[in-house]
């Protein structure tokens, strides 16, 4: 089995991360934001438990996988199902480059102006990695890679 999990700031190269070892390794992909908000404007969160009945169905039709997001209830949930850990914890200005040089994600917005449109809005919530404490944050994100004991490794720069 193959079951890796990646987390950490907007901007981290999660999704990059993500689709490459998903393509070397033959796993199946898969986003949280998919699955933590409720479609339309403005943004609110699934019910978590629907989030976490989604996130197992997809488990549950997989053997290997690659997940990848930022939220941590969510990833709390699977861990005990995945065999690697990976952090990216790179500096807050490095995602922030990352967010300004990312191509249009026809998946998540209508238009690239859509996109560009909520850049600002994505650079703040990276600011602020830090500094919050919701589920989203560093503090959070710490704790999870703590606590897991199987296979983690934390990458704290651009590859």
């Amino acid at each position: 089995m193959n079951n890796i999990l990646i987390f950490g700031n907007s901007g981290a190269g999660k999704s990059t991360l993500a689709k490459k070892l998903a393509e070397q390794n033959k796993l199946a992909h898969f986003e949280l934001d998919s699955i933590a908000w409720l479609p339309g404007a403005p943004p609110v969160r699934r019910p978590l438990k629907e989030s976490m009945r989604m996130l197992n169905h997809f488990t549950d039709s997989y053997e290997n996988w690659v997940i990848e997001g930022c939220y941590t209830d969510l990833l709390t949930h699977i861990a005990p199902r995945c065999d690697e850990m990976i952090f990216l914890n790179l500096p807050v200005n490095q995602c922030i480059a990352n967010a300004r040089n990312r191509p249009w994600e026809p998946h998540k917005y209508s238009s690239p102006a859509e996109q560009d449109a909520n850049l600002l809005m994505l650079i703040a919530w990276i600011k602020e990695y830090e500094t919050r404490t919701d589920t989203f944050s560093l503090q959070s994100h710490l704790l999870l890679y703590k606590n897991f004991t199987g296979n983690k490794k934390m990458i704290t720069r651009h590859v």
